[in-house]
């Protein structure tokens, strides 16, 4: 079975982006090719705390976290090397489309408040990071059995060439920006 946001990008996405840019051949026109979840319980290390946040990430991403270890000790931060300290997820293929539709359509939604994602968060090459605060948002996580709230980076990794093709297609992908009005700048 196809995800939906799959069939979106090749019936909707890749027209738009082929009409608006005038690509010569379909091979240049931008797709998201993975995207990367990062979790940190930072320098407070708890063994307890990142088998929770490492079991959340599963949770929300359908497949196993690895873990990062630390590389170098640092005493100041009272850090030895080789403790545990965070972990990530890189999503390819139908996960990743499965993943994005859930962030768009459900996440997002559930954010307090929420105003849309900032538009200044790509990289120059295409690339777009956004930071969540809490993993609360996602359905997966039942907010009763939490210990303790995280947050998690998510970087959309593309082919497109510049921010602005990139900004066109998580656009089209249906990614809600922050709308600007007249008065901000």
């Amino acid at each position: 079975m196809t995800p939906t946001m799959k069939t979106k990008y090749r019936e909707k996405v890749v027209p738009e982006l082929q009409k608006k840019f005038n690509y010569a051949n379909r091979m240049q026109i931008p797709a998201i090719s993975k995207i990367a979840i990062n979790v940190s319980v930072g320098m407070q290390y708890d063994r307890d705390a990142l088998t929770s946040v490492l079991e959340d990430l599963t949770k929300i991403t359908g497949q196993r976290p690895m873990m990062i270890k630390a590389q170098r000790s640092v005493s100041n931060f009272k850090l030895r090397e080789g403790v545990a300290l965070s972990g990530k997820v890189t999503l390819r293929g139908a996960r990743m489309y499965e993943f994005l539709d859930r962030l768009i359509n459900v996440a997002f939604p559930r954010i307090r408040d929420f105003r849309g994602i900032p538009s200044s968060s790509f990289d120059g090459r295409g690339n777009y990071s956004v930071g969540l605060k809490e993993q609360t948002i996602f359905p997966e996580i039942d907010p009763d059995k939490v210990k303790k709230i995280h947050g998690m980076d998510v970087t959309f990794v593309t082919t497109a060439k510049s921010n602005k093709e990139a900004f066109e297609l998580l656009s089209l992908m249906g990614m809600p920006f922050e709308q600007k009005t007249k008065g901000d700048r």
